[in-house]
């Protein structure tokens, strides 16, 4: 797979990533994990990407576990991480809200509980998770800042940010902002239109794409959006080696010119070899149009 670097001053990262968000929902062993954290490896998907949220602050503990079980295999990936979301639950009873923090000194006090749950040093890009309503740019970028600076975190960026949240966060930065992770997919292509893709093109720095499949939606037979592209995707097969839907998706995201980087959510090794090979289609421009306009189920204005 295909390596490209974040930003100018950013970290290089496979074209593809594996998105541990749903990486409890089959009760996986830290066996299990590291089995298919070298998969990952063998299909040249080199980035993982978690949360301290993710698994109610469980997964991170789960990763550490299972890049203990080899030596070796750590310096071998790149590792992201977010912060900033805070719920109750079992293993913070004491919240009584969900919310926003993206306070510097929260912020820190995350990202180093998360070095210690995935037994690193380093992480080699933190991202707030959410813009915290409640918190002044300044008061973010101080906590970025001072990872950066201390080398535990080794590029900082944001998830979810809008254009002009993210262009406040970015004049505070003594390291730029390096991506805006967002949603990005067939069934959500609004990035393309509010500026926020436009914006990563301009700052040169490339996006990363959550939820590339629309948490399943585009293979949901009762959804009509679904069945259109289905039937998109059977004509379009064979002018790509009978490429899937599925992969006629990544493809999709991966042709935009601001160059999003998707974030793989399964757990099944087979999915994981199907996405890899994604990344070698080149559609044609009237191909992802055509995928649009049977998304949107209108013609393009």
């Amino acid at each position: 797979m295909k390596r490209t670097q974040l930003a100018p001053r950013g970290p290089e990262f496979s074209r593809m990533v594996y998105g541990t968000w749903r990486l409890l929902d089959t009760k996986p062993s830290a066996q299990e994990i590291n089995r298919r954290l070298n998969d990952c490896l063998e299909l040249g998907i080199t980035t993982i990407d978690t949360a301290e949220i993710y698994g109610l602050y469980e997964v991170e503990k789960l990763l550490g576990a299972a890049l203990g079980l080899s030596p070796g295999l750590r310096d071998k990936l790149q590792i992201i991480t977010k912060a900033g979301i805070y719920v109750p639950c079992a293993y913070h009873p004491d919240r009584r809200t969900a919310h926003y923090n993206a306070t510097g000194p929260r912020l820190i006090k995350s990202l180093e509980k998360s070095l210690r749950f995935l037994g690193t040093d380093h992480v080699d890009l933190f991202l707030v998770h959410r813009p915290d309503w409640l918190t002044r740019a300044e008061d973010t970028a101080a906590g970025l800042n001072d990872l950066v600076r201390s080398g535990k975190v080794r590029a900082a960026g944001v998830s979810n940010y809008n254009v002009s949240q993210l262009d406040l966060l970015n004049t505070k930065m003594e390291q730029p902002l390096v991506t805006n992770q967002i949603e990005f997919h067939l069934l959500r292509p609004e990035p393309i239109h509010d500026g926020t893709l436009h914006q990563c093109e301009n700052l040169g720095i490339l996006p990363m794409a959550w939820s590339p499949l629309a948490g399943g939606r585009l293979f949901d037979p009762n959804n009509p959006a679904a069945a259109r592209l289905a039937t998109a995707a059977k004509n379009m097969s064979p002018r790509y080696h009978g490429a899937t839907l599925e992969q006629l998706a990544y493809a999709w995201i991966l042709a935009h010119p601001s160059h999003p980087l998707p974030v793989i959510g399964t757990n099944k090794l087979e999915r994981l070899r199907s996405a890899a090979q994604a990344d070698d289609i080149v559609l044609e421009r009237e191909d992802w149009y055509g995928l649009w306009e049977a998304a949107q189920g209108r013609r393009i204005p």
